[in-house]
């Protein structure tokens, strides 16, 4: 469940050295705060909330954190005006050109979760690019959640097995959770152990609700672009000092 990192940052307790979460879930909050308090447009607090996101992919790689996924566009994000979505589009274009050598020089590998068949087909085409040019690397995944939402998935998961079992290509009798997972969009990617929202609000906002069911959750006032390596080492320092049951009782985990 943990992963061991031999070269942490000195801003983290040693205490939490050998408890870092492997996969760290983030929704990213706040941005729109953000900007309405300094006076700005919310299309300037998305761009500082998508710069604020390279440092942070970069503080998790060296806290030897393996799997970071975030938070970018929900299913429920088509109902802000279009403006606001057109912006948001074209800053995931920008952003996926500005950082893809990035992506490739730290050997990054970029995933996504949720339907990115209705994204525009400019924005859909960079992404395809640089998810094809960084499916070989293996050391750090940034999973990015577009067009996503928990019950979405649940619902094409279940017609993917639904139209298996029909033409009896699964046994619905055998179904078990792992087989269930495989057909999730993070079938292939751990469940997250730390799931962070910024911005004050404790809303679970229809993310990754199956996967999370044992994640350790954290939420902080900070708003998204405020969100530093400070705050992702004082969240994981946290994490590294609750005890994960999953059912079972302390005594039966300290005596395993």
């Amino acid at each position: 469940m943990f992963t061991e990192s031999a070269n942490l940052p000195p801003r983290l307790p040693a205490t939490a050295a050998s408890r870092i979460p492997r996969h760290v879930a983030i929704i990213m909050d706040g941005n729109g705060r953000w900007a309405r308090q300094r006076g700005l447009a919310r299309a300037e607090g998305h761009a500082k909330g998508g710069e604020n996101l390279l440092r942070i992919i970069e503080v998790a790689g060296d806290l030897g954190i393996e799997f970071l996924t975030v938070y970018a566009f929900s299913v429920e994000n088509w109902r802000r005006p279009a403006e606001e979505v057109g912006t948001l589009m074209h800053l995931l274009e920008t952003y996926l050109v500005k950082y893809a050598d990035t992506l490739i020089k730290k050997q990054i590998r970029l995933r996504v979760i949720g339907d990115i068949t209705a994204l525009p087909e400019r924005t859909r085409r960079p992404l395809e690019v640089v998810i094809h040019e960084t499916a070989g690397f293996a050391k750090q995944t940034l999973v990015l959640a577009l067009n996503y939402g928990a019950r979405a998935e649940v619902l094409r998961s279940v017609r993917e097995i639904a139209q298996k079992a029909v033409s009896g290509r699964l046994d619905p009798a055998k179904l078990d959770w792992d087989a269930f997972a495989a057909h999730l969009d993070t079938g292939d990617i751990p469940d997250p152990d730390l799931v962070i929202r910024t911005s004050g609000e404790t809303r679970l906002s229809n993310f990754l609700l199956l996967q999370a069911a044992y994640a350790e959750w954290y939420f902080t006032p900070v708003l998204w672009p405020d969100f530093d390596e400070n705050c992702l080492s004082e969240a994981v320092s946290t994490f590294a000092t609750r005890e994960r049951r999953f059912g079972m009782t302390g005594e039966q985990l300290r005596e395993a």
